[in-house]
């Protein structure tokens, strides 16, 4: 490969993965005008073109998708070769991102990493809070963070956390002259604060289950949420009935901020796998990351 390629070739397949030169500019830290001028050298010494503009998205021809294919892979060991050669380094470094919820990250990322980092001050971590089953690997993630029934069986998977358990409660001021939930039937009656996922368009159903039977109860509300903490907030709030983790829930039970109900309908499942594609190369501060976070019974 010619000298002269080597930033050009990096140009085009930034922009390629990226669909948008705004983002590819801003990822390689040069401008938008100098990144077209390298796409337009790159395809003036190829005698083709490489990549399809429109006004929304940038897209690459039959000739740039070949490219971009033979391409891909080739750096990618490129750069496992050279991020190799940092673990001949003293102290181990890196950045890694890892996908993750927000109950996952404060019960079980921030508390784990910290001596971690601490240890290490040259190991990053970025967190990237996301309800969306992000596919890690197109996202460039180099982990992300499920319950154990959402992670794909090719992937990696290890465990972090115990199994996790539900709560139905409310607040001792949104039961005042209501009748407590006895069975999950009764939850229709009440004002339950819910949760949307951006992988689904419906409201999420409650999973209850109890001596083998199992319901998806379709609950209604004025409020709906997209993460765990804002229900857990809303529901300290007075607004309804929310189903939270049990951990999250039990300080305010035992003060008496919240009511459980409901509770032999809860039922233990899954708790959380930190997950990552094949890394035949990972390196020395992934391997650290991964110890600091697997959950020892």
């Amino acid at each position: 490969m010619l000298r002269e390629n080597a930033a050009d070739l990096v140009a085009f397949l930034t922009v390629a993965e990226e669909g948008n030169f705004t983002r590819a500019a801003v990822k390689l830290g040069v401008s938008q005008s100098a990144l077209s001028q390298n796409i337009r050298t790159l395809e003036e010494r190829l005698g083709v073109r490489l990549l399809s503009r429109t006004t929304r998205r940038v897209a690459p021809t039959e000739a740039g998708e070949r490219l971009r294919q033979t391409l891909a892979p080739r750096f990618e060991a490129i750069e496992n070769e050279l991020s190799a050669l940092t673990e001949l380094r003293d102290k181990p470094a890196g950045n890694i991102r890892i996908s993750a919820t927000d109950y996952a990250c404060q019960t079980l990322l921030l508390p784990k990493l910290q001596p971690l980092l601490q240890q290490y001050p040259e190991i990053n971590v970025e967190i990237i809070i996301d309800y969306g089953l992000t596919d890690i690997v197109s996202e460039h993630f180099d982990a992300g963070v499920r319950s154990g029934e959402q992670v794909a069986k090719d992937m990696i998977a290890v465990c972090i956390g115990p199994d996790i358990r539900m709560a139905i409660v409310a607040s001792p001021r949104y039961f005042s002259g209501k009748l407590l939930p006895k069975t999950p039937q009764d939850l229709t009656s009440h004002n339950c604060i819910n949760l949307r996922l951006p992988t689904r368009g419906a409201v999420f159903p409650w999973e209850l289950a109890k001596d083998g039977r199992e319901l998806n109860v379709r609950t209604h509300g004025q409020l709906v949420l997209n993460n765990t903490l804002q229900k857990l907030n809303a529901c300290l709030a007075g607004y309804g009935v929310a189903s939270v983790p049990l951990d999250l829930a039990q300080p305010y039970i035992d003060r008496g901020e919240l009511i459980q109900v409901l509770d032999d309908w809860c039922q233990p499942y899954s708790g959380h796998y930190l997950y990552y594609a094949n890394r035949r190369q990972s390196s020395r501060a992934f391997d650290l990351v991964v110890e600091a976070l697997r959950y020892r019974h």
